[in-house]
Parts: C-alpha cells; sequence; structure tokens
C-alpha cells in the first residue's frame, strides 16, 4: 500500500485568475459620472457658440462688454506682461509641454497614458476648438493688445491650459498630492481666463467656453480611455509595465 505524505497538508491555492491585482493609484479611476458631467460641460460651451452665432447680440453680451471696459491697464504695465507670458504659455507652449508630458509617460513604459494624453490635450484641441472657430466666427474685441488669429469663440489658450491641467491630475499627481495640484490648476486656469481678457484678445464669454469644452472633453476621453488605463495602474501596482 502506498505510504501516506508526511507532513501537514498542502495550503489550499486560489487560482490564479481569482486572486485579484493589486491596486495603484496612478493613473486616476474616472468619477461614476465622468460621461454625463462631460457631456453636460461641453453641450453648455456648444450651447453658448450657439448662441453667438445665431443672435445678433446675446444676452450675456453686456457683461462680457461690461467686462472689458473694467480693464484699464496699458500694454507695457506688470499684469500686461505677466498676461502675455500667460499667452505664451497657452499658445506655442500650450502644445509643446503635453508633448513633453508625452514622451516622459512613453520613456516610463506608460504608454497608454501618453495616447490619453495626446487626445485629451492635443488632438481634441483640433477636432473641438479649430470647429467651433470657424462656425461661431466671432470677432474679437477692439485693439488686441497681442498678435490673434480670427475667431475669438472659443478661447483656445484656455482650452489649453485646463486640459493640461487635468491631464496632469489623472496621470501624474498621487491622490494626497491632486488636491493640491487641483488648487494650483484652478487659479491657473482662471489667471488664464484673465489674462486673455485682460489682453483684450477675447471677450469674457470666449474664455469661460474654452474651460467648458475642455473639461468636458477631458472628462469624455478620461472614461473612454479606462480600461486602458486600468491596465497600466495594475501594471504598475505589479511592477510589470514593460511585460
Amino acid at each position: 500500500m502506498p505510504r501516506p505524505p508526511c507532513g501537514p497538508p498542502p495550503a489550499h491555492r486560489a487560482p490564479r485568475s481569482l486572486i485579484p491585482a493589486p491596486r495603484h493609484h496612478l493613473p486616476a479611476a474616472a468619477p461614476r459620472h465622468a460621461v454625463a458631467v462631460g457631456a453636460a460641460l461641453l453641450l453648455a460651451s456648444l450651447l453658448i457658440g450657439l448662441l453667438v452665432s445665431v443672435t445678433e447680440r446675446p444676452f450675456f453680451q453686456g457683461l462680457d462688454d461690461g467686462w472689458a471696459a473694467s480693464v484699464n491697464g496699458s500694454p507695457g504695465d506688470a499684469l500686461s506682461g505677466f498676461a502675455t507670458v500667460l499667452d505664451r504659455l497657452g499658445g506655442p507652449f500650450g502644445t509643446v509641454l503635453p508633448l513633453g508630458l508625452i514622451g516622459c509617460l512613453c520613456v516610463y513604459g506608460r504608454w497608454r497614458s501618453g495616447l490619453f494624453a495626446l487626445a485629451a490635450a492635443v488632438v481634441a484641441n483640433v477636432f473641438v476648438v479649430l470647429p467651433l472657430k470657424q462656425l461661431v466666427d466671432r470677432p474679437r474685441p477692439p485693439h488686441p493688445w497681442v498678435l490673434v488669429n480670427d475667431g475669438s469663440f472659443p478661447s483656445g489658450q484656455v482650452f489649453n491650459a485646463v486640459a493640461l491641467v487635468m491631464v496632469a491630475a489623472v496621470l501624474v499627481f498621487p491622490p494626497r498630492a491632486r488636491r493640491w495640484w487641483w488648487l494650483f490648476g484652478a487659479l491657473y486656469a482662471l489667471a488664464m481666463m484673465g489674462s486673455r481678457t485682460w489682453l483684450h484678445a477675447q471677450w469674457l464669454s470666449d474664455t469661460v467656453a474654452g474651460a467648458l469644452a475642455a473639461a468636458g472633453s477631458c472628462m469624455l476621453l478620461w472614461r473612454a480611455f479606462e480600461p486602458l488605463l486600468r491596465v497600466e495602474a495594475e501594471r504598475m501596482a505589479a511592477d510589470s509595465l514593460w511585460q
């Protein structure tokens, strides 16, 4: 007769497929109502553009005029210099900074996050801001202090700023640091909005629409890329990004 094995019985091991994958705080998971919130924000931006394009004087034009009249600076003062710096950050560097972030993500094997950053911070600008500028074709405020192109609505600089803030929050900052980043990002976005009106480059409603369009687009893309970002988070937690 075969002898029974010596020692304690082997411990029962759960099938590997039933062991939950370790969780990681980066990239951040999309909120539950990301699609509804994103669609509402994007729709609000489109509604502002519709009112501008179909009415001779939308109901918020008085607020735009009053805000523009309250800006009493001069092109040579300190605030105008700061606003010009923000103009550069939201313009040419508004594309360079996301591309640099995408490159850094890909170097560390986070190509899934890189795709999300490319879609939210670069591609969305091409497919949201540029068509809206062409369709609405809103004139700029009189006598802008910086070089501008045609089409005041919506603000591309504000769109770039808000998109970069949201992409960095999702992909770069852990939960504790993310709270401070949201505060900094909100101040940065408000400063960008103020700089556009200070330079007489855009109406106040243009900047609001740019912020709404960026936030809405990012929320929708965040939800669309959630499966890829979840896989990346699990691989980061398991230290297997390159496998």
